[in-house]
């Protein structure tokens, strides 16, 4: 009977623990979304796409990047404010990915991270700049 009670207890012990586990790898996942899905979610998200020509400007006393995304598939735009240091070759970027949430009240996506894709040196790639 003793035996039959620990059972039960350890398995219920298992369950509580792996429903925990599984609602916490839930809240930290951050889905890709499309820019309208991004500008309706209220948690973080991941956006990615092109650097539109000569839209960013970086001001070196706030730290503050703004910049245009651009959607290579739907030509779709979406302006994102990064605050830290730019990175390095930032206007080289074939590809940047942006993770945070949509601000509102400043009509931007407040970007937390910025992942930078630049093209490679060792091989031929053609950047392609959207206008």
């Amino acid at each position: 009977m003793k035996r039959r009670i620990a059972y039960i207890a350890g398995a219920l012990l298992l369950l509580a623990f792996a429903g925990f586990s599984l609602t916490s790898f839930q809240t930290a996942l951050t889905p890709y979304v499309s820019y309208p899905e991004a500008r309706e979610q209220a948690r973080t998200v991941q956006v990615a796409g092109g650097l539109a020509r000569d839209s960013s400007s970086y001001d070196a006393e706030s730290s503050s990047l703004l910049f245009t995304l651009v959607d290579p598939a739907t030509q779709q735009t979406l302006r994102v404010r990064y605050h830290g240091v730019k990175p390095a070759n930032f206007e080289d970027a074939i590809s940047i990915v942006a993770i945070g949430s949509y601000d509102r009240s400043r009509d931007e996506f407040a970007a937390g991270k910025l992942l930078v894709k630049c093209p490679s040196k060792y091989q031929g790639a053609e950047v392609k700049t959207y206008s």
